[in-house]
Parts: C-alpha cells; sequence; structure tokens
C-alpha cells in the first residue's frame, strides 16, 4: 500500500474501544492475503502488515484458553 491509499481503505477498531473515555486501540484493515495494523491515534502513522495466515494464528492464539482455562479476553 502507498501512502497516498491510505484514504480508500476501510480501517475498523474493536467496539470495545472509546468506552470510559480510554481512547487507547488499534485498528485493523484487510487486504488481499494480509492485514494492516495502526495505532488509532496515529491514522496517519506508521503501520504494521502482517500476512492473512500471521493473523489469524495471532487471534487463535489470543482467543485460546490460558494454563488456568480462561480465555485472554
Amino acid at each position: 500500500m502507498l501512502a497516498g491509499d491510505r484514504g480508500s481503505v476501510v480501517w475498523r477498531k474493536s467496539s470495545h474501544s472509546g468506552t470510559d473515555g480510554d481512547q487507547d486501540c488499534c485498528e485493523v484493515a484487510m487486504f488481499p492475503g494480509a492485514v494492516g495494523v495502526r495505532d488509532s491515534k496515529r491514522s496517519d502513522g506508521a503501520q504494521v502488515m502482517v500476512t492473512a495466515d500471521a493473523w489469524r494464528a495471532a487471534i487463535a492464539l489470543f482467543l485460546a484458553p490460558d494454563a488456568n482455562g480462561r480465555g485472554h479476553v
């Protein structure tokens, strides 16, 4: 993605962000075969791109129960 293309991408923020004055959140955008991640407070700043497979693996790990059988969310 080129810097000039940033406005044409649809970024999504968690429905849990922005509650009680808490603005700390990241946003994600889907690309063919990849996922972009950025800081919601710095939408014109740096972005991290990961493959779609890496994103799915990270989400699966995040949702997996911890050693005590509790979920991370």
